[in-house]
């Protein structure tokens, strides 16, 4: 059973079909990617996944749990985060200082237990040599003093990326994580994510169009057209589909 399940998932905007009855399956510990025309329902898709919209029929599960008319902040709390195209880190604060915000597990944070620095000085801590470990992982250690408005867009990238693993996320779904990223950095930006994914068991789900880039790291992908999933597989396979080709990549 995958740890995200889609049935029959539709959305519309006034009279216009956006979604129109989207499956899928995606099992633990893989890179999916969603591709297709613009137009074609992916951020709609995300956005309804992540419960920034509610669906207007269908099913969606996560992790065993219904999580279909959740918002966006519940759908957080399982375990299944978004990034956004373009970042939104705490500006004026340092690398570290927005890894360790993004936490949920410092009992600090209690109103009763703030005024009380034994109660959570261990937590503190815990969570720092976590915000360390996770800027080592994602190429960003030596800008853990940088104010993140200072950070280039790419690495502005990974550190959406970091923040969304300091929050114990199981699933990540990212839209467009090299939008607007020069080539060599935007192939470092995928290995990171290959190799988070392999080490950590965190799954992904990305909404990418430079193809040329992307298909090289993902283990499955879904092409969508017209609010419909018409092809899905190997990216091989899935890039010579003749819908696709007619669709997306032209001829």
């Amino acid at each position: 059973m995958g740890i995200l399940l889609i049935s029959d998932i539709r959305k519309h905007f006034g009279g216009h079909t956006v979604l129109d009855g989207i499956d899928m399956e995606i099992e633990e510990g893989k890179i999916y990617q969603l591709i297709g025309p613009n137009g074609s329902g992916k951020t709609t898709l995300i956005n309804v996944i992540s419960g920034m919209l509610k669906p207007d029929g269908g099913k969606i599960v996560f992790d065993g749990q219904d999580i279909t008319t959740k918002g966006l902040y519940d759908t957080f709390n399982t375990g299944l985060v978004r990034t956004w195209q373009i970042p939104q880190p705490f500006r004026t604060l340092t690398t570290l200082e927005n890894f360790v915000i993004s936490s949920g597990d410092n009992s600090g944070e209690s109103f009763l237990l703030a005024p009380l620095k034994s109660k959570w000085k261990d937590d503190e801590k815990k969570i720092t040599d976590d915000a360390l470990e996770i800027m080592e992982m994602v190429g960003l250690i030596k800008q853990k003093d940088t104010v993140s408005q200072n950070l280039s867009g790419g690495q502005q990238k990974l550190l959406e990326l970091g923040r969304a693993m300091m929050s114990s996320a199981k699933m990540i779904l990212m839209d467009e994580p090299i939008a607007g990223v020069n080539p060599t950095l935007a192939h470092e930006i995928f290995d990171k994510i290959s190799k988070i994914c392999k080490k950590q068991k965190i799954t992904f789900l990305i909404v990418e169009h430079r193809l040329d880039i992307a298909l090289q790291y993902a283990d499955y992908i879904f092409a969508m057209n017209q609010g419909k999933i018409i092809a899905q597989g190997n990216p091989n396979d899935v890039i010579k589909h003749p819908e696709v080709v007619e669709s997306y990549l032209g001829e």
